[in-house]
Parts: C-alpha cells; sequence; structure tokens
C-alpha cells in the first residue's frame, strides 16, 4: 500500500491516466524511441484530505536546462503577476527594508515589479534557461531546487524573509514537507507566505482533469493546505480564490498566532466539506465523468475527421499532454498544434507525437476547427483570434464539457 507524501497514511488510487510522458518533453524524431513514460495515476488520502500522484518522475527530468514554459508569453499572466506584486507590497511589507523571495520565479515575470522599485529580493528557479532570462532581467536568482537545506544556505547569505511567495510552483514539489520545513526557518516571525494553484474544488465541478500530470504531484483544498502548514506550526490565516489557470487559490499562511484567522478560511472549509472534497465517492464519480470527457473528445474529433474537415491544435501546452495521451489522440487526428514558443516549434508532442508548428502556420490557412488546448486562457485566445471565428473557424473546447463554439 502507498503511503501519502503528507501525513504518510494508506492512500487510496481513483484514478490511472495510462503510461504519461514527460508533459513538457517537446521531442524530435530521433528521440522517439528513447521517450520516458510513466503511470500517472492519483490518489486521495483520507486522513489529510490530500490528492497527490502516485509517482512523479525525477524532479530533473521535468525542470532542466531546457525547460519549455516561460511565463511572460501570457499578457493576461503578465497583469496578473504585476498585481499580485501591487498587493504584497501595498498590503504586506511594513518594514523599513523588505526581503521577498520567490520559489519557482521563472523569468521573473513577479519578481521583476519588486526588483523595479527597489525592494531586496530573491528568485529561486531550478530550471536553468528561464533563471537565466531572470538574471538578465536584473531579478537576482538562483538555480535550485528548495528544500530544509537550500533554506539554511539562503537564511545564512540573506537573512530571513517578510514574504515568501509563489504562483504554480508548491503543486510541483513531492517532497512538500521539507519546503514547509524551510519556510518556517526562513519566513520571519511576522511574515507571510502566499502562493496559489490550481484549485482542487474547481477540478472536481469542471473535470478539469488535464490539471493532472507530472509536474503537478498535488492537488490542493484548504484543508490539505491548513493539514499540511499545521504540522510545522504555521496556520491558514486568509484565502484570496482567483479566476487563473481554470480556477486557483491563494493561500496566505503564518505562523501560528501571529495574524488572525480570516472568516474566509472557515466559510470555504464548510464549502469543502458540503462538496465532500473530504470523501473518497467524490473522486470516483470524477473518475467517471473523466471517462465520459474522454470518450466524447475522441469520438467528436473522430467524426469531424470522417467529414474530410481539417483539425489543429492551438497552444502546446503542458495539460495537453495528458488530454491527448488519456484520449489517444494523435496526428490522424489533429494535423498539428500552433504554439508561439520558438524551443517547442519544429518539434512533436510528448507521446502522441504531433507535430508542433509555428503560430503562422495557423494563421496562413485557418483550419476548419481548432481544439482549445490552453481551455484557461481561452477568452484571452478566442478575443485574439476573431479572425478565425470570421473566416468560419470553430473552436472545440472539453471543459467543464465537450463541445463546438
Amino acid at each position: 500500500m502507498k503511503k501519502c507524501r503528507i501525513c504518510k497514511s494508506p492512500i487510496e488510487p481513483f484514478i490511472s491516466f495510462g503510461q504519461m510522458p514527460i508533459a513538457n518533453g517537446f521531442l524530435t524524431r530521433e528521440q522517439f524511441a528513447d521517450e520516458y513514460f510513466f503511470e500517472l495515476q492519483a490518489a486521495f488520502c483520507a486522513n489529510c484530505t490530500m490528492v497527490q500522484l502516485i509517482d512523479q518522475p525525477e524532479p530533473q527530468k521535468m525542470f532542466h536546462e531546457n525547460y519549455a514554459f516561460f511565463s511572460s508569453t501570457s499578457k493576461r499572466m503578465a497583469v496578473h503577476f504585476e498585481e499580485f506584486a501591487n498587493h504584497v507590497k501595498k498590503d504586506y511589507l511594513t518594514s523599513s527594508n523588505p526581503f521577498v523571495v520567490e520559489l519557482g520565479c521563472n523569468d521573473g515575470i513577479m519578481l521583476q515589479h519588486f526588483a523595479n522599485s527597489g525592494i531586496k529580493h530573491l528568485g529561486i528557479e531550478p530550471s536553468v534557461n528561464v533563471a537565466r532570462v531572470a538574471n538578465e532581467k536584473g531579478v537576482q536568482t538562483i538555480s535550485e531546487f528548495f528544500n530544509e537545506s537550500t533554506a539554511k544556505d539562503i537564511l545564512g547569505k540573506y537573512g530571513q524573509t517578510d514574504a515568501f511567495l509563489a504562483a504554480n510552483v508548491m503543486c510541483h514539489i513531492a517532497d512538500f514537507n521539507s519546503v514547509i520545513a524551510g519556510i518556517k526557518m526562513l519566513v520571519n516571525p511576522d511574515g507571510i507566505v502566499m502562493f496559489e494553484d490550481p484549485y482542487l474544488g474547481d477540478v472536481i465541478e469542471k473535470t478539469s482533469y488535464d490539471q493532472l500530470y507530472d509536474e503537478h504531484v498535488f492537488l490542493f483544498s484548504l484543508s490539505s493546505i491548513k493539514y499540511a502548514f499545521e504540522q510545522y506550526d504555521m496556520e491558514l490565516v486568509d484565502i484570496e480564490p482567483q479566476g487563473t489557470h481554470g480556477g486557483s487559490m491563494r493561500y496566505i499562511i503564518a505562523h501560528k498566532g501571529a495574524r488572525l484567522v480570516s472568516k474566509n478560511v472557515y466559510t470555504q472549509l464548510e464549502k469543502e466539506k458540503e462538496m465532500k472534497l473530504n470523501k473518497v465517492e467524490t473522486y470516483n464519480v470524477f473518475r467517471k465523468n473523466c471517462e465520459k470527457s474522454r470518450d466524447s473528445l475522441k469520438q467528436l474529433l473522430v467524426d469531424i475527421n470522417k467529414r474530410g474537415k481539417r483539425v489543429v491544435g492551438y497552444a502546446a501546452t503542458s495539460k495537453s499532454t495528458t488530454i491527448l495521451n488519456y484520449c489517444g489522440i494523435g496526428p490522424d487526428l489533429i494535423e498539428f498544434i500552433s504554439d508561439t514558443t520558438p524551443i517547442k516549434q519544429g518539434k512533436f508532442s510528448p507521446g502522441m507525437h504531433i507535430p508542433v508548428r509555428a503560430y503562422e502556420e495557423f494563421m496562413a490557412k485557418y483550419p476548419d476547427y481548432a481544439v482549445l488546448l490552453a481551455w484557461n486562457h481561452g477568452e484571452e485566445i478566442m478575443d485574439k483570434e476573431k479572425q478565425f471565428k470570421a473566416a468560419g473557424g470553430k473552436w472545440i473546447i472539453f471543459v467543464p464539457e465537450v463541445k463546438v463554439v
């Protein structure tokens, strides 16, 4: 029996997506034969309520010098992170010479707003190529994986931090307990931890199962975060629901007793009980919903292809790896995936080996249908691609349900 990564209790598997490649592992034809696969299987812990992957590839297989995701590619996310930074500066940095640490700062998209204000800061980013971009922007960044040992080094060199931040990062780290232990050491007595990740409640509600892929080892809820931090005498003091990534939650944590706990926390914890996020039955229903969604999407694409229509994918996202592999969608159903990220262009999608081509190819000759693989940026994309619709193009969406728009 596998044990929970947080509390070491036995965990209950509730879904297997089958053999899955590295989500951001876009590859050349020559690399097909050596492609790495693992079983993508999720489980629920009834004791601490954490939803987690049973197995996760080694971090070095996912985050490295060729990491294919740069945060600054989305204009909407750039605005979101500027607002996040301004909120921290205005409401939480009260000392005369504050120090801010961001875990998984990527290309410096958020931390640059502290750097530009002359605020002492440090970014921690394990992927060497994106860390280099952050440093070039004037954002002081080290390329390391974060744990207790890294926290000790930072403490020795820089002292304690007033705000420890992260966005779409915490759910990536398998040894979450070591991260919390490091945070406890690094955050000063009046300091805060503020991080946001995809919210379990939204995933269950929308059947957005593509939030489960190699990098996302956890799907957090308030109750699981509360439990995890309480083990280290830290407490969840506030939350701020976010619309990003199809539904995220921002958690604000402090040392126990340092701040009052907002009523928002208690209200949302009650909602989680109503949603039965603490019951394994919820996840068995989720599995059935995933299977229905999979079969429906595959059948739709088969039917469209039978009618001789052209279908392409829009945006070669990490999430799309779960969708395409779980649904068995390959180049026979999707001609190519259009993407603006140069590092992905001319390569093939992980596992299913659909060609990834430059965005210009999408524009040069519009297809009949485009599968919106970056559904969480749907509004922004549809706004940008009004010409595609005007030319008679149709979007295929699969969250919260499979439909053509």
